[in-house]
Parts: structure tokens; C-alpha cells; sequence
């Protein structure tokens, strides 16, 4: 499998390799690069039917289980996703929820146990190109930030990946994103993001051009019908999707390709 460029991204649930990799994903899929996907856990900790969370009434975890696994395979169908590999981990849940204490849980397995399984997944694929997220998990998941942990050690023990990125949220667009969700109609109380919320533009390195997959990436969300936190994009406007899913933006950790420029709009640049 060595001579074909791949993309190895790695996730912590079934529905978020949508959001920050979905275009990635379509586009680079079209282009004929091999797309793996490697999603850390089964996500128990989702919602239940009717949006019931767990530890309530009615949330069947090995049910929502089975129903997000079935989600993940129509939304990887859709965006062109080669190979899923699934490490099994239990969810953790959010940052302070009954499931980080969980000994099964992802959060609390052994980061050189699981990075040995990756680096075994890396070994077999030999990505020049992973994407995962910053070290804190994006917004602080604990089952992010291990991934991000996982990746990182796997990366280092293999020595496989040319190029090891963390997806971002350029800083600037976060109020046009926002401005977005109350154009549509959608009540955000008093709520206001933090001025630190999201990556500042001078710290991002690569922004990729996804806007001919944004249909497909918008289908992508629809297949993880069970879980609500993705429903707010689905409520904007085809146009609105438009303006916020055109391009998709990653800050480059690892970096072993000399020609690579500093700033990029291809995560193969300097590879073909």
C-alpha cells in the first residue's frame, strides 16, 4: 500500500469525521487518494432516541451503539471514505459526565495501548498525510484530546506520516458562523462565543478548498440522524451551508517534507 497517497484521519465518534474532515474526505476520495477513517470509539454516550442522554430513562447504550455504528457506515458511503476502522473503545462521554469514570472507557485507556493499535493501523496504510485534533480536543472532549494523544505517540513510534495536521476553526470566522445560525431563525439565548474561541488565522497553515463536496458533506450530517449535536448546520440555508462548509482549515504539527510551503492549500503539498 505504499505508493498510493493516503489520508488517515482519526476521530473519537461516529459522526465527527463530518464537520472538520467531511470535505477532505469527498475531495481528496474524487481524486483518487485512498481516505481512511479511524474512529476510536462506538459512541454509547450519544443520544438516545428522542434525544434522551445517558443515565436517563430509556437511553440503551448498546442501542444507540449499534444505531451510530449503522450512521457512521452511510455517512463514510457518502463521503467517499475507502476504509473505516473501528478501535472499539468505549465512549467517555463529555468532559465531567458519569462515563469518564468508566474503566472501559476510552479516556482511561492507556495511551501506549491504543497508540500501539494505530501505529499497527499506520504500519498497514502508511498515510503521508493524518489529521486529528489540537490538544485540546477542539473544545476539550475528553475522548478528543486522547485522540489527539494517540495519534501524536503513534506518529512519533511509526515514523509513517509525512505530515500530521490538527483540524481548526479559524478564529475570524467564528461570528460569521454564528451571525449564520440566528439568520436562520435558530435562538441562541444570550449565548456568545468566547473571544478565544477557535484558531487564530495566523496560527493556521493549510486551508483546502471543499466547496463542490458541501452537498455531500451536508448529506453526511443527515445520515447521523439520532444525534442532535450536528442539527444546527442542517438548519441553515443551502446558502449559508455554502459560505460555512466551502473551505475546511488544519494547522500543521508534523511536518518532514522540505518542499512543503508554509502556507498551503493541499495537505499532500510537497507530496505529488
Amino acid at each position: 500500500m505504499a505508493d498510493r497517497l493516503t489520508i488517515m484521519a482519526v476521530h473519537a465518534h461516529p459522526d465527527d469525521e463530518v464537520i472538520g474532515t467531511g470535505g477532505i474526505f469527498a475531495r481528496y476520495a474524487a481524486e483518487g487518494i485512498r481516505t481512511v477513517l479511524v474512529t476510536c470509539t462506538n459512541g454509547e454516550q450519544g443520544d438516545g432516541p428522542g434525544g434522551i442522554k445517558p443515565g436517563n430513562p430509556g437511553h440503551d447504550a448498546n442501542a444507540v451503539k449499534a444505531q451510530r455504528l449503522a450512521e457512521l457506515r452511510e455517512s463514510a458511503a457518502l463521503l467517499g471514505i475507502e476504509h473505516v476502522e473501528l478501535l472499539g473503545y468505549r465512549d467517555s462521554g463529555m468532559d465531567g459526565w458519569d462515563g469518564n469514570d468508566d474503566p472501559e472507557a476510552f479516556w482511561n485507556t492507556p495511551v501506549e495501548q491504543a497508540a500501539t493499535r494505530l501505529a499497527e493501523l499506520m504500519r498497514q496504510y502508511r498515510p503521508q498525510v493524518v489529521v486529528t485534533y489540537d490538544e485540546n480536543g477542539n473544545y476539550g472532549h475528553p475522548d478528543h484530546i486522547q485522540a489527539n494523544r494517540i495519534a501524536l505517540a503513534a506518529t512519533e513510534s511509526s515514523g509513517i506520516p509525512d505530515k500530521l495536521y490538527y483540524t481548526a476553526i479559524p478564529r475570524e470566522s467564528v461570528n460569521t458562523l454564528f451571525a449564520a445560525f440566528k439568520a436562520s431563525g435558530q435562538d441562541l439565548g444570550d449565548f456568545e462565543p468566547p473571544e478565544d474561541f477557535g484558531t487564530p488565522m495566523a496560527e493556521i497553515t493549510t486551508v483546502v478548498d471543499v466547496a463542490p463536496y458541501v452537498r455531500r458533506k451536508v448529506k453526511a450530517l443527515e445520515a447521523h440522524a439520532s444525534q442532535g449535536d450536528s442539527m444546527p448546520f442542517l438548519q441553515l440555508s443551502e446558502e449559508l451551508q455554502q459560505l460555512v462548509f466551502a473551505t475546511e482549515s488544519f494547522v500543521r504539527q508534523v511536518n518532514r517534507v522540505e518542499s512543503a510551503p508554509a502556507e498551503e492549500t493541499d495537505l499532500f503539498a510537497g507530496l505529488r
